[in-house]
């Protein structure tokens, strides 16, 4: 038998975090550029105008939810230990790369949409010194520390923009098709290439000191 459709909630009967929470599961579905108001009100059971109550524009409701995304994401797992600083900065780039690869939102929204509001940036920028005091015991200077970790997040956050666009792009050829590589195509042996070479760069200065 068919399933019955939804019945419509009453004006007021919704909140901005249950919009939210919809808002991220219809984009799990279309994503965030196919995503519409009134496809997330029939999704909620609600009436368009509940939305506009709390969301005036599309982009109001996507800052809220790259805010969200931002606040909730764990930017600095695996933590970074100065006693293995290198292996140990390598898995936490290799484990957000990763991460972000897994859910596409996520990318979206952070990386690629990029809008954030204050209170979440000031959050997000708190998690980072873990990882700067370890390379900073580790033997880098603060500047130091912050040019190499630097380097990995840009590192990290270009690869997967881009690989998140070649997935996009229809035509586009997808990696290990017929074995061949190709130039300026983002994967796995460009990534690891580059971010030795920063560790390397690093572990110079280290030694140097």
């Amino acid at each position: 038998m068919p399933n019955p459709a939804r019945q419509r909630r009453g004006r007021g009967s919704i909140s901005a975090e249950e919009i939210l929470n919809g808002a991220m599961e219809v984009a799990a579905e279309v994503s965030i550029d196919q995503m519409s108001m009134p496809q997330l009100a029939k999704h909620l059971g609600v009436g368009v105008t509940s939305i506009y109550w709390y969301f005036r524009r599309k982009d109001d409701l996507l800052d809220a939810m790259t805010d969200r995304a931002l606040e909730r994401f764990e930017f600095t797992v695996p933590t970074i230990a100065a006693s293995n600083w290198r292996e140990s900065l390598r898995d936490h780039a290799l484990t957000m790369r990763r991460r972000f690869r897994a859910d596409p939102i996520l990318c979206d929204l952070v990386l690629i949409r990029g809008q954030y509001g204050h209170r979440a940036m000031h959050g997000a920028l708190q998690k980072l010194e873990q990882p700067i005091r370890a390379l900073i015991e580790a033997g880098l200077s603060p500047e130091q520390a912050v040019d190499t970790y630097g380097a990995i997040s840009v590192h990290i956050r270009g690869s997967v923009v881009l690989e998140r666009l070649q997935d996009k792009t229809e035509g586009f050829p997808k990696q290990g098709t017929g074995g061949n590589r190709y130039i300026g195509f983002a994967d796995d042996t460009d990534f690891g290439y580059i971010l030795d070479s920063i560790l390397d760069h690093a572990e110079d200065i280290i030694r140097a000191a």
